[in-house]
């Protein structure tokens, strides 16, 4: 599943081509998304302008005029390609090598003036597309009210990580992974961010120092940066929407290394995994404690 950098980059790739532009007409080929995608309610935004497009946690918010929002989820395989003029294809999401000329798993296309389309294709059609109205709040809508803080923000800090933390029996991994505290992060980031912080995933959190806290604040905001930058992990395929790969998967210390060496010079130990609810943890039990 995508993670916040990856999606960031999806943000980034499709503003970038259809910010200001008007829809002029949506196709559904199929519908049959986590929610049902209908033509009548799609429909509404058929001629109107896209505003902007902002990314909170996981999702992706299209802000159109007359007050419009279109609230899309990547699911575990849900991916926009954009093509242009020249009916080239190129992608902005990613996971699942395929043939993205063929029209098997595009889903919906939108047609913007200037000849642009934007196509929604999911392969396991986990990912959703859905129209809400912003007369209020955004954060009152139903998939963002109950998310937490995002962890680029200042909410995220110390005191708000070690209040949280109060009656808490839970382990480290499986709390950095619970969208009510931090939104965004996932599997991949998570791992990486145990292992530059030196806490073991399984540790429970009513055992961590002070120190362990700060230095957890610290990588998860310098390693989903770096991330970013570097253009989100490309694990199977991974391309913005001018083709370029995502690199950070290069970085990767322990993310899929078992049976490796730690990357740290000064140690000699091998990278382990186990599995904390239901997903792989890897770690080093020489550097993670």
């Amino acid at each position: 599943m995508p993670e916040l950098p990856e999606v960031e980059v999806v943000k980034r790739s499709l503003e970038k081509e259809i910010k200001n532009l008007t829809i002029q007409k949506i196709k559904i080929f199929d519908g049959d998304l986590r929610y049902k995608v209908k033509n009548q309610e799609l429909n509404k935004i058929v001629g109107l302008k896209l505003l902007k497009i902002q990314r909170r946690s996981k999702y992706l918010l299209f802000f159109f005029s007359k007050k419009n929002l279109m609230v899309a989820h990547l699911g575990m395989t849900g991916k926009f390609l954009i093509e242009r003029k020249n009916r080239l294809k190129q992608k902005t999401s990613f996971y699942y090598q395929a043939d993205y000329t063929k029209n098997k798993h595009n889903r919906i296309e939108f047609l913007f003036h200037d000849n642009v389309k934007i196509i929604y294709n999911d392969i396991r059609k986990f990912g959703f597309i859905k129209l809400e109205r912003i007369n209020k709040n955004i954060c009152d809508i139903k998939f963002l009210k109950i998310l937490g803080p995002e962890p680029l923000s200042n909410e995220l800090n110390f005191k708000y990580f070690k209040k949280y933390l109060v009656g808490k029996k839970r382990n480290i991994k499986s709390l950095l992974m619970d969208q009510k505290f931090i939104s965004g992060l996932g599997n991949i980031y998570v791992n990486e961010i145990l292992f530059k912080s030196k806490v073991r995933p399984s540790k429970k959190v009513s055992r961590l120092k002070d120190s362990e806290i700060k230095y957890i604040i610290f990588y998860t905001k310098r390693i989903l940066k770096n991330a970013i930058i570097k253009g989100g992990s490309s694990i199977k395929d991974f391309s913005n929407s001018t083709g370029k790969q995502g690199k950070f998967q290069q970085h990767f210390n322990v993310y899929g290394k078992q049976h490796e060496e730690c990357s740290n010079t000064d140690c000699n130990k091998i990278i382990k995994k186990i599995v904390i609810g239901g997903r792989a943890s890897f770690f080093c039990s020489k550097c993670q404690k």
